[in-house]
């Protein structure tokens, strides 16, 4: 009985105490707040039935009525959101995410930082977890979190925990592939929201420090790497392109895109450094497929104004890296074969010093390159013709007159090789390399006008290096001029020597005026220089045919009748060394022969001489007969010749120069400049740069005033027998002044100042020195008979009848006559002669002396007396010698 009372007792105690804990329950449920009340109510039972939408709208419209409950909310949904992970009701917690997501982008207020701080404590946690579905559910509210521009900074909130976290996403290893594409995926995402959160505002955190960009770059290039197909395009391609939400090696590209797009100047070096570092670490560089592929999604998404840092720094990275050996040097071509395929983006937005800068450290490289293939030779040439590439490239995307600045820039880095001994082979090697980045460059570069492709200082430093000791590096000159000089196509039909020129097809068009006067200004120069190429003893049949195809070039490029006497002078030339030189062997002669008959041909093809063209054909048809050794093509040897078929031994299949005279004659073009003798030296020192002397440079550039001075005496006779016309005295600064000091002061006509500097009355030759002892120089007789045994013409009526009707025919050729005796003396002279020749018979000083111890002795006279008459009557006109 006292059992079943304790029994019914205790089951009283236990239904009275369920029911105060029901009302207790019920009562405290009343006191709660009221957001705790709405958050509770958005959970429904059972976590399957998902959020309760209706009380879900409840919360977010108390939530917009009452902003400053908003850190409350979130502070209470991150609680039980925690409690719900850690036991493991995951639907819950997605409920809760989905919950914070939808307050996040209702509310935008001043106090939405508040609920910020909670919702990334929220999405730390789910990150934090091993569950890839919360931490990809975290990573998706992450990115709606990142595209909403807020109102106000936060100052003190820090993203260091997501790069970290995103990043290590980036590099997850799940065994399911799947899920491990997911997982990579959302820490692509993920970083890809961090960017777009802290780029854009200066007041949060730097995103470009070290310490973030050494996580990111390498995350995104770690999945881009993956790719079975590298598929680069431009910035403006990728909006279309399908698929990249779903591949995260496409995301990734995407995202490095939009990193590198918004750096700024000061911040393309952050991105930079990890990227090559990335390359390094991971032996990426060879084969470089991927490099390149990077580094050209760089270059799109860069600003245009910036792209010229990107090649400077893997310029400055193209030599870096431990090791050596075969393997380096491989890293090394393959980093320049990377900078070859960029460099033409950043040449087109490249201006001013920044494209220089850029040549330069491209022949910075160069050298260093050529100072360690100096001893092997073998595994740097992958690196200097990458690096050759690069130059080229580089120059093709830049307008002409950059070009021209380029070549001449390199050009001054070419070492002359006209020290003394033989050049070094570093050197040799060098010049090699910068002829071939000339050459490189040239091909980029259109000619419209040969001044402009050959400004006067780029056109001495070709010709300076067309003398050069190695026979491939003259070679290459020689490609040069062809390249800037063939603005026709027409090299590629002219690579050989050839009589039959009908059949090649060239195209010829009339020689313009600028041409015309830059060819008479720097002709004879360009002329001069490939005469002495073709007397070297180290030409092989490739330097021949070579300076054979640059003036073939000229001559068709500046077709035209004023040019054709100046050929022929120097065709002539030609075969008179081969006849001469003493330094040629048998094959060059025959080689020169060749290349002689073949130029000859040439101006009768492209300007239509028939009486050329029949001359020449004569020429060949009689040494296909006897000589066919002395026609194209050039052979490597001619051994098997015998005494008797020496080109010396047959002068009557030569070429003759008054026939060529008579021909252009009969065409109607003036021949007088090929009567006189060739203005080159035949047979002259080999390898030696040709120096301007004013001797040549009146017979080849002056001409015309040769020819008038020809004519001198009518003229001067005329002046003196024309009453109120005074001479017009020629003298140099020296004579003027002397002879007014003689005028003025003196009035002693001394037989011995009448011997100072007399000038011939026929004003062929000034008379220093008449009593120059004859057996000195014996050779020289003849000449020296021929210039002293001109008389003057007296001052009479005939003679101004002649200088009124010009010289006959005779005059002219009298003038030419001495005009060639007189250039041939002193071409052939010993300089020792000239000096004597020339040489005053006084010290200046002496008689400067003499002339003021005269006027100390005796008073002066004025202008009109007859002294000063008779000196007037003995004026000085200079000679022909300092006129040429």
């Amino acid at each position: 009985m006292l059992t079943m009372r304790k029994v019914a007792h205790r089951a009283c105690f236990i239904v009275s105490r369920t029911v105060y804990m029901t009302c207790c329950c019920g009562c405290c449920s009343a006191l709660r707040p009221r957001y705790k009340r709405l958050v509770d109510n958005i959970f429904p039972a059972s976590p399957q039935d998902g959020l309760v939408k209706s009380n879900m709208e409840k919360l977010t419209f108390y939530s917009l009525s009452s902003p400053e409950k908003l850190d409350r909310i979130g502070e209470y949904l991150f609680q039980k959101a925690s409690r719900d992970i850690y036991r493991r009701r995951h639907g819950f917690v997605i409920i809760a995410m989905e919950a914070m997501d939808q307050l996040l982008l209702a509310c935008h207020s001043q106090t939405l930082n508040l609920f910020v701080e909670s919702f990334l404590k929220m999405v730390q946690k789910l990150l934090e977890s091993t569950d890839p579905q919360l931490q990809i559910l975290a990573t998706q509210s992450f990115v709606r979190f990142a595209n909403i521009e807020e109102d106000t900074p936060s100052y003190h909130r820090r993203y260091d925990f997501f790069v970290s976290k995103f990043s290590a996403m980036c590099h997850s290893n799940h065994g399911d592939k799947p899920t491990r594409d997911k997982i990579r995926l959302a820490g692509i995402q993920g970083l890809q929201g961090v960017i777009r959160k802290t780029v854009s505002d200066d007041l949060v955190e730097n995103i470009w420090e070290a310490q973030h960009m050494d996580k990111i770059v390498p995350s995104l290039l770690y999945n881009m790497q993956v790719a079975e197909k590298y598929e680069t395009v431009s910035c403006m391609e990728t909006d279309g392109r399908d698929g990249v939400e779903d591949d995260p090696t496409r995301l990734a590209e995407a995202c490095l895109r939009e990193l590198v797009g918004r750096a700024s100047f000061g911040h393309i070096r952050s991105v930079l450094r990890p990227v090559l570092t990335h390359f390094d670490r991971h032996e990426l560089w060879v084969p470089n497929d991927f490099a390149v592929h990077t580094f050209k999604i760089i270059m799109f998404s860069i600003q245009a104004q910036y792209s010229y840092s990107v090649v400077e720094a893997l310029m400055q990275h193209l030599d870096a890296g431990s090791g050596g050996g075969a393997a380096r040097t491989r890293v090394r071509a393959a980093r320049a074969s990377v900078l070859s395929n960029i460099v033409a983006i950043a040449a087109a937005d490249s201006v001013g010093p920044s494209v220089l800068e850029i040549i330069n450290n491209l022949l910075t490289n160069l050298r260093a390159s050529v100072a360690r293939d100096s001893e092997k030779e073998s595994e740097e040439k992958l690196y200097q013709e990458a690096l050759i590439n690069a130059l080229g490239e580089f120059a093709d995307h830049l307008p002409d007159y950059q070009k021209i600045d380029i070549m001449m820039f390199i050009v001054s880095k070419i070492p002359s090789g006209q020290r003394a001994g033989k050049p070094a082979k570093p050197d040799v090697m060098l010049q090699s390399i910068l002829l071939k980045s000339l050459l490189k460059v040239g091909t980029t570069y259109k000619t419209t006008e040969l001044s402009k492709a050959f400004p006067a200082a780029f056109l001495e430093a070709l010709l300076r290096l067309s003398s050069a000791g190695e026979s491939c590096t003259r070679a290459l000159l020689q490609r040069i001029l062809h390249t800037l000089l063939d603005r026709r196509g027409n090299a590629a039909l002219l690579a050989l020597p050839t009589v039959d020129y009908a059949e090649l097809g060239l195209t010829v068009e009339k020689c313009s005026r600028p041409d015309l006067i830059f060819i008479s200004k720097h002709g004879y120069a360009i002329f001069s220089s490939l005469y002495d190429g073709l007397q070297l003893e180290s030409n092989t049949v490739e330097n021949v045919e070579a300076i054979y195809t640059t003036l073939a070039l000229l001559c068709i490029e500046l077709a035209s009748e004023e040019t054709v006497p100046d050929m022929l002078q120097l065709i002539l030339a030609i075969q008179q060394s081969a006849l001469n030189n003493p330094v040629l062997s048998t094959a060059q002669q025959c080689r020169l022969h060749a290349v002689a008959l073949s130029l000859c041909a040439l101006p009768a093809h492209v300007l239509v001489l028939p009486a050329l063209k029949d001359y020449v054909s004569k020429i060949i048809e009689a040494r296909r007969e006897e000589a066919p050794h002395l026609l194209p093509p050039l052979l490597e040897d001619y051994d098997n010749l015998s005494p008797s078929r020496m080109p010396s031994k047959m002068p009557y299949l030569m070429i003759d120069q008054m026939a060529l005279c008579e021909c252009v004659k009969a065409s109607g073009i003036e021949g007088s400049r090929l009567q006189s003798p060739l203005p080159y030296s035949a047979g002259g020192a080999p390898g030696l740069a040709h120096r301007h002397s004013w001797v040549e440079a009146g017979a080849a550039q002056g001409r015309d005033s040769l020819a008038d001075i020809a004519a001198g005496p009518a003229e001067l006779d005329s002046a003196n027998s024309s009453p109120g016309v005074t001479r017009q005295v020629q003298c140099d600064a020296l004579d003027e002044e002397y002879r007014t000091f003689v005028e003025k002061y003196n009035r002693n006509p001394r037989t011995v100042m009448l011997k100072f500097g007399v000038y011939r009355t026929d004003n062929e030759f000034w008379n220093w020195g008449q009593d120059v002892d004859p057996n000195l120089y014996p050779h020289l007789n003849k000449d020296l008979s021929q210039l002293h045994t001109t008389q003057s013409d007296s001052v009479s009526l005939e003679a101004l009848r002649r200088a009124a009707n010009g010289p006959s025919e005779a005059e002219k050729r009298e003038a030419e006559r001495k005009k060639a005796s007189l250039n041939n003396t002193f071409r052939t002279a010993p300089f020792d002669y000239l000096l004597h020749l020339t040489q005053p018979k006084y010290e200046i000083q002496d008689k400067l002396q003499e002339i003021f111890s005269s006027l100390s002795q005796e008073p002066l006279l004025a202008g009109g007396s007859p002294s000063a008459k008779l000196r007037r009557d003995h004026d000085h006109v200079l000679p022909d010698l300092f006129l040429c």
